[in-house]
């Protein structure tokens, strides 16, 4: 298949209330767009289709039809085909998987791939309501629960405890280290704020539960934001090049992917497990897919992972999934730091959904970007040192949607 070519993008201020500041979807829409046009200088009339990633803008925002949007950014843009994706968390790695396919099959040379989500312009509850239900099954999963997914993913380290035992201590330890990589980058949503040892301790006051095992400071959190990435044919990539006076060969690309559905409910996905090797087969299978699609044999082929940490539990997850350790050992590379910045394989030097923010539909666009600036070294003050491949995973609902890249030169 044809190489798609990453040429860069522009994410926002993930601290950003935008409702606060008097915004709509539509505003952190065309800021972002327009923005990620002037920083890698590119032009409207240069892209020939668009994808946008979004979750539940008709709940938050009460607007659908997103595809809109892009065509009221700029004359040139009215009338170019655009497509909007929803796969709850997963949204902007499907987008971008779509535009990708779009290279590759030649039907258009230049993608713009832009999520987007408003979600703190509402309470807490009505938050959780409206990012609950919708992407679980609904009516059939935790109707008498009131936070859904906090309580999804405290099962899921239930499952990991039962099967092989796990200490609270060790997902603390996650929130951590993800916290602190947030500090050092200046589009974390979390970069300014203070914490203690009690922070990651099982202190009610301190890190209160809630739900089950997941505490305030497992979580990750609710974000108004959105990322904008660009990709490119060969011949569009060669262009773009000569006119910057950079190499081809200095322009990153997706070097494999892989996406995987599971059933809807979670209850399902365990009962499809019960003797697997992993928790989540599937998963395993979509980095699996992305690894072999690479031509690379493992995880020590990358340098640095961007990885779904919807909760502690969910980077727990990904750790043996990835693997870094064998199934149900991911607190060894938890208590070795291999996983920190400066160890084997840093997560989420970026702060993660729970440093850096999760604005639902853009996190899968926004793993990418991040991915980018690694391996081109444009990550600043969170930086792999060296990295040349890093891979993310993006999971939507109860890893109901699974999509991994590999990003390279």
């Amino acid at each position: 298949m044809e190489k798609v070519y990453i040429l860069g993008g522009y994410q926002t201020d993930f601290s950003q209330n935008w409702a606060r500041n008097g915004l709509e979807i539509f505003d952190g829409f065309q800021h972002t767009v327009q923005t990620a046009f002037d920083e890698i200088n590119l032009l409207p009339e240069e892209i020939e289709v668009a994808h946008i990633g979004n979750f539940a803008a008709e709940l938050f925002c009460h607007q659908g039809h997103l595809g809109g949007f892009f065509a009221a950014l700029h004359p040139t843009l009215s009338g170019i085909p655009a497509s909007r994706h929803e796969a709850a968390c997963a949204s902007g790695s499907i987008a971008t998987l779509a535009a990708a396919a779009d290279i590759e099959s030649g039907r258009y040379g230049l993608a713009a791939v832009i999520g987007v989500e408003l979600m703190r312009n509402v309470s807490g509850q009505e938050a959780a309501d409206n990012i609950g239900g919708p992407a679980m099954w609904s009516g059939h999963e935790c109707t008498d629960v009131a936070f859904p997914w906090p309580y999804m993913f405290s099962e899921l380290a239930n499952e990991y405890d039962k099967r092989y035992g796990l200490k609270n201590e060790h997902l603390a330890a996650i929130a951590k280290v993800n916290f602190a990589n947030a500090k050092r980058n200046p589009n974390a949503q979390t970069r300014k704020w203070v914490f203690t040892d009690e922070s990651f301790s099982q202190d009610d006051d301190a890190n209160p539960v809630i739900e089950g095992r997941i505490r305030k400071h497992d979580c990750g959190q609710l974000t108004d934001g959105a990322a904008c990435i660009f990709l490119a044919s060969v011949e569009k990539a060669r262009i773009y090049a000569k006119r910057n006076g950079i190499s081809l060969d200095d322009i990153p690309y997706i070097k494999g992917w892989g996406h995987r559905t599971a059933p809807i409910s979670y209850e399902q996905k365990m009962d499809e497990s019960r003797n697997a090797e992993f928790i989540f087969p599937h998963v395993h299978g979509t980095i699996t897919d992305a690894f072999e699609r690479a031509s690379m044999n493992g995880i020590d082929d990358v340098d640095g992972i961007e990885t779904h940490d919807c909760f502690t539990s969910t980077e727990y997850m990904a750790i043996d999934h990835f693997g870094i350790t064998e199934p149900g050992e991911s607190w060894k590379a938890i208590e070795s730091g291999e996983i920190e910045m400066g160890g084997r394989i840093p997560i989420n030097p970026s702060g993660g959904l729970i440093g850096l923010g999760h604005p639902v539909g853009a996190t899968g666009v926004r793993m990418v970007l991040d991915s980018y600036k690694q391996v081109t070294e444009n990550a600043g003050d969170y930086q792999i040192e060296g990295a040349k491949n890093v891979a993310t995973l993006n999971i939507g609902g109860s890893a109901t949607t699974t999509v991994s890249f590999i990003i390279g030169r």
